[in-house]
């Protein structure tokens, strides 16, 4: 076994402890439910949230369904464990736009998805070894 955490046939070394699982999965949830939040906002059809995509981020009214399945989808994707950090890489892409679009209209608020990007990388991180044994943090 190397010291890297890594075995010498590629796979990961040792499984995260239960305290480091548990908070992995903790900070996972978090994305999880926002971002399923945020979709059922946009199938819904919420008028205050219609309003904002509209008159705000300047997006057509039709768009909003087309976002929340991608970002639903993004957050199935990053629910299941065998899609965890495929789901994460996506979950990155969705939360750059969203960032793009809070810094094209000048909205300090741009720092929400940002911090969230984060959080999704911190809980995958925590919970998925494949992924230490990749990017591990040296001493």
């Amino acid at each position: 076994m190397a010291g890297d955490g890594v075995q010498r046939d590629g796979r990961a070394g040792p499984t995260p402890g239960r305290i480091t699982l548990w908070i992995g999965w903790i900070l996972s949830a978090a994305p999880i439910l926002l971002m399923s939040f945020g979709a059922a906002m946009a199938f819904v059809g919420n008028p205050q949230m219609q309003d904002e995509f509209v008159n705000r981020f300047g997006y057509s009214a039709s768009f909003a369904p087309v976002l929340g399945f991608l970002e639903f989808g993004c957050a199935i994707l990053y629910a299941i464990p065998r899609t965890a950090v495929l789901g994460a890489v996506v979950l990155t892409g969705y939360l750059g736009g969203a960032v793009a679009t809070h810094v094209r209209i000048g909205d300090p608020a741009f720092v929400i998805p940002l911090v969230l990007g984060v959080v999704v990388w911190g809980g995958i991180y925590l919970r998925e070894p494949r992924l230490r044994a990749l990017l591990p943090f040296r001493k």
